[in-house]
């Protein structure tokens, strides 16, 4: 790690920093790229900083990029349009995906470990148990602006370790009138948006957006749907502007989950076990208010409270029977988790000459309950659990706890010449978090831990001739254990994978540590930028193995180390434009250590790559003008190989069987018609010539092999699981405007 600060500070002396190229290149048109000169610091609106300014990358995108395609949500489109994004088809559900930037998950899934922060108009929407992010509850009809900051910025606060997703929504004011949108596609997904923006003109304005979702599913017995609405009331009273807004959203989605190779050969489409169901609900209400001073200063305010609710069912393997204690195959699992949080923050800007200079205080609590029932069962002929009328549920885990996070912090941003500028920031953070933990009719005594970090950053942009700019950047965050993590650490008393809470004892804090150095250019006709990176984290939360069977336990990991490179170009030349993002990324445990990956335990050694991340991505796009009116346009995605969770140290598979994940290309193609400024069609076909891919696997026991449910008493074979990727789809769409 040493080595990587000194190349960077080298540079840090040697020419200066930039920011990173315009992020989203424009996937049908022109104007479906967002180029602004000013972008944000920190998660709540300020005076912002020119990004010719800034000593790192940031990519943007304005809401007709992200909704210029048929058939496509914000994951989708992050990771067919943004550098260094890739998606982890876990679950099955387009709206269940885990998301990764440089290696670092945003996931929705409980006990994954997150390393992405994702703001919402200043709200961090991480939940406060497990920091998952479900990505069905964005309101994506009103999201106006998206920005994806790199590395461990210490602005964004706790769990800032890869980077930090910064989603802004629209007003009366910036979208006024009416844009209704909706879509179909071949697979069975049907999707309508609606937004209304009105501007009195002087003192008020509002908006209103909706988004109704439903999936028939394009594997068995995977249906879904999911609706949310968000209304926004802001005006202006002398200097000050304020805001209210509210959203509200509610979904039912089915995750299927991996199959088994054999199973997944015979028939991509199948299901191991089900049901799989999440059912997530949410209330959020944000009042926000900015102040002008003068033209130069600024302080804007915001406060928020959340009420969300998460209940899921899930038909799995009866431990008991395979450990030959109970006749019933099949365990129906069902948890609840209860959340509530409410905060404040504030953000002071001001723009003093050659200082541009910003401080912020912010305050966050929250209250966690989770409970967890299980009820022995049956399975049908298709692997789907069957309730036993004599069998009785069982409670398992539960805990509730609080937890309450503090933070300052303030930056600089000075220009030391009128080409180079340095930036300068720090941000201290002070969190407890609480829980007290039951387990069948015992009740634990309740448990707090405090965690305390100071985290600077320091960077240095410089304009060369020509119209690039060079940048280097290094920066420090912290992530602070969840309750779930808390809840399973004691090596005495193991959890199964991933939500068996046993006890509480200590984990430290992850501390991540970024430095990046690179260059960008903008001319008439286009943009390119390359950075590289290398961001460390010490202490980092993993699965350990306890020697059990399937049972485990969280623990701090000495080091893990990601590792890469970005390049991103696009140019327009007459009615043709085209775009290029590459990725490098080297992601690997960096000391020795022994893991638990849900099926067997694997030993480590530094160098060893981190499951589910190819290291190579690219992706390539080609648009034509053809008309007047008409534009059509080709994508191309490919990635390499990935290691399978369970098989990182190749000793899993059989000395004939090859469990890595093999790349894939997948082809896509897209045309848009705009008759006129209202109306506008969209056709995309997905995945054009129908590749057969996988985007993720696990090595697990397959208590099916060849169909047939294992006698009792018999032994598992281990198995390689895989997530099947989506086939062919065709999807249309309309969008009109007034």
């Amino acid at each position: 790690m040493m080595r990587g600060y000194a190349a960077a500070g080298g540079m840090l002396l040697a020419c200066g920093a930039a920011v990173s190229a315009d992020g989203a290149v424009a996937a049908y048109s022109a104007t479906a790229m967002l180029s602004v000169d000013i972008v944000g610091v920190a998660p709540l609106p300020g005076l912002g900083v020119d990004r010719n300014q800034l000593p790192y990358q940031v990519q943007t995108a304005n809401a007709i990029a992200v909704g210029a395609a048929a058939g496509q949500n914000l994951g989708e489109f992050m990771a067919r349009h943004l550098t260094g994004v890739n998606i982890n088809e876990v679950s099955g559900s387009p709206f269940q995906n885990d998301i990764t930037y440089r290696g670092f998950r945003a996931s929705p899934v409980l006990g994954a470990s997150q390393g992405i922060s994702v703001y919402l108009d200043g709200v961090r929407v991480n939940e406060p148990f497990g920091d998952v992010v479900n990505w069905d509850m964005l309101p994506e009809a009103a999201i106006g602006n998206v920005m994806l900051a790199p590395g461990s910025n210490p602005l964004y606060g706790l769990n800032t370790l890869g980077g930090a997703l910064v989603l802004s929504t629209k007003s009366g004011k910036s979208h006024p009138g009416a844009d209704l949108g909706v879509s179909g596609t071949s697979n069975g997904q049907r999707r309508a948006d609606l937004a209304y923006g009105y501007d009195s003109g002087e003192h008020w304005n509002a908006f209103i957006a909706g988004t109704a979702f439903s999936d028939k599913g394009w594997r068995d017995n995977s249906d879904g749907r999911l609706a949310n609405a968000y209304v926004k009331l802001a005006g202006v009273a002398g200097d000050d502007e304020w805001s209210v807004a509210l959203l509200a959203g509610r979904s039912r989605l089915v995750g299927n989950g991996l199959l088994p190779d054999d199973l997944y050969e015979q028939n991509r489409r199948a299901v191991y076990t089900s049901p799989d169901e999440t059912r997530n609900r949410l209330r959020q209400i944000v009042f926000s208010m900015t102040h002008r001073f003068d033209d130069r200063t600024e302080l804007s305010t915001s406060v928020y409270a959340r009420n969300s609710r998460r209940d899921t069912i899930n038909g799995d393997i009866n431990d008991a029977y395979t450990e030959g204690e109970s006749p019933r195959p099949a365990v129906y699992n069902t948890t609840g988790t209860r959340q509530r949080s409410q905060g404040f923050s504030t953000h002071f800007s001001k723009d003093a000459g050659r200082h541009q200079l910003s401080a912020g205080l912010a305050f966050d609590r929250a209250s966690v309950d989770f409970s967890q029932y299980g009820q022995e069962a049956g399975f049908a002929p298709d692997r789907s659990v069957v309730l036993d009328t004599d069998s009785e549920q069982v409670a398992g885990s539960s805990v509730s706890g609080h937890a309450r996070a503090t933070a300052l912090y303030v930056a600089d941003t000075w220009a030391v010449q009128t080409d180079t500028w340095l930036t300068m920031s720090a941000r201290y953070s002070h969190a407890k978090v609480s829980s007290q933990l039951r387990r069948e009719d015992q009740t634990q005594p309740a448990e707090a831990f405090r965690y305390r970090k100071l985290n600077p950053a320091i960077g240095v942009a410089r304009l060369m001739r020509g119209g690039w700019t060079l940048f280097a950047n290094l920066s420090q965050s912290n992530r602070v254990p969840t309750v779930i993590e808390l809840g399973c650490a004691d090596p005495e008393q193991p959890c199964r994978l991933p939500v068996g809470l046993q006890s509480d004892p200590y984990l430290k804090q992850v501390v991540s540590r970024t430095a990046e150095a690179g260059a960008r250019w903008k001319g008439g006709r286009g943009t390119a930028a390359v950075s590289v990176y290398r961001t460390v984290n010490r202490d980092d939360i993993l699965f350990r193995s306890a020697g059990i069977a399937q049972q485990g336990y969280f623990s701090n990991f000495g080091r893990t180390r990601h590792q890469g490179a970005d390049l991103s170009a696009s140019y327009r030349f007459g009615d043709w434009s085209a775009r290029l993002n590459y990725s490098y990324l080297d992601a690997v445990y960096d000391v020795e250590g022994d893991l638990f990956t849900g099926a067997r335990n694997v030993h480590v050694m530094p160098g060893t790559r981190l499951a589910g991340l190819p290291r190579n991505t690219l992706k390539l796009g080609l648009d034509w003008n053809a008309a007047r009116h008409l534009s059509v346009g080709v994508e191309l995605m490919a990635l390499s190989d990935m290691t399978t969770q369970g098989n990182e140290d190749g000793k899993a598979a059989p000395r004939s069987a090859d469990w890595r994940m093999r790349g894939y290309a997948l082809a896509g193609l897209h045309a848009s018609y705009r008759p006129d400024t209202k109306w506008e069609w969209h056709v995309r076909v997905n995945n054009a010539f129908n590749r057969r891919y996988e985007s993720y696997g696990a090595v697990a026991a397959d208590m099916f092999p060849n169909g047939a449910l294992l006698q009792q008493g018999g032994e598992a074979a281990q198995t390689r699981f895989v997530a099947p990727g989506a086939p062919r789809s065709v999807a249309a769409g309309l969008h009109y405007r007034f």
